[in-house]
């Protein structure tokens, strides 16, 4: 998925906020500009972009950003003008701004929903993740996604139950629930190249860790992912924790 299309702009700015002469809605230059701040969560200061009007300051801004902070630019939008507040708004409308934003968010990366196998660790971790995706982008909720990883597989292996190391790591918990799990003891026709897979995923994790300890904001690391990189971190996380939880429920 992309980002804001230009026709999604243009809905957006005439058919949902309003222009009237140049004015974007009932924004100020000095209303737009506490705008993203006070209803985004985002540092954007709209007059260091091209335009001599709020709307093509806003146009500029909105067309400029990563699709992250698009959806966390529309969902200020579904705040500060709520449905109902101007004839343009009406509720149909409000539900498609919302859509957009929605699409935004999840753009590039795997959608995840609370998975069964849960604690609160992770459900902590995944929120925080989301909301993190959405106003500071992947690089930002790396750490958050792998810190999801490692409660899930926690909570996985305890199901079983598989005595658990106290720092034990995701590799390691990913190999006790894969050895003592009756359900990948044998997985059907094409155990072996599934095999071959999980033994990949097992690398992968393996690299997430090194990412997150040497790469992400859990420490004062020098050097950070950057985005593309992120993302990938971030789906191949967020992969494994949803086919694992498909085969565990089914199982």
């Amino acid at each position: 998925m992309t980002g804001l299309k230009s026709s999604e702009i243009h809905w957006v700015v005439n058919s949902y906020i309003g222009v009237e002469g140049g004015y974007l809605g009932d924004f100020t230059y000095r209303s737009h500009r506490e705008f993203y701040p006070g209803y985004c969560d985002l540092d954007v200061d709209p007059e260091t972009f091209a335009g001599a009007t709020t709307r093509e300051k806003f146009v500029a801004v909105l067309t400029s950003c990563e699709p992250h902070a698009q959806a966390a630019i529309l969902r200020g939008l579904a705040k500060r003008f709520p449905p109902g507040s101007e004839r343009l708004r009406t509720p149909a409308a409000f539900k498609q701004l919302n859509e957009i934003a929605e699409r935004c968010a999840q753009c590039a990366t795997v959608a995840l929903s609370s998975p069964a196998a849960s604690s609160a660790v992770v459900e902590h971790a995944l929120k925080d993740a989301t909301a993190l995706l959405e106003t500071r982008g992947p690089v930002s909720a790396f750490d958050r996604v792998h810190t999801a990883l490692h409660g899930y597989l926690k909570e996985a292996c305890l199901r079983i139950p598989v005595e658990v190391p106290p720092l034990g790591t995701t590799a390691q918990l990913l190999k006790l629930l894969r050895q003592h799990h009756p359900l990948f003891s044998d997985l059907g026709e094409q155990h072996d190249s599934l095999t071959k897979i999980m033994h990949g995923m097992s690398a992968a994790i393996e690299g997430l860790s090194t990412q997150r300890n040497k790469a992400s904001l859990a420490h004062a690391n020098d050097h950070l992912l950057d985005r593309d990189d992120a993302i990938l971190a971030i789906n191949a996380a967020k992969t494994l924790i949803q086919y694992l939880d498909a085969k565990l429920t089914r199982g």
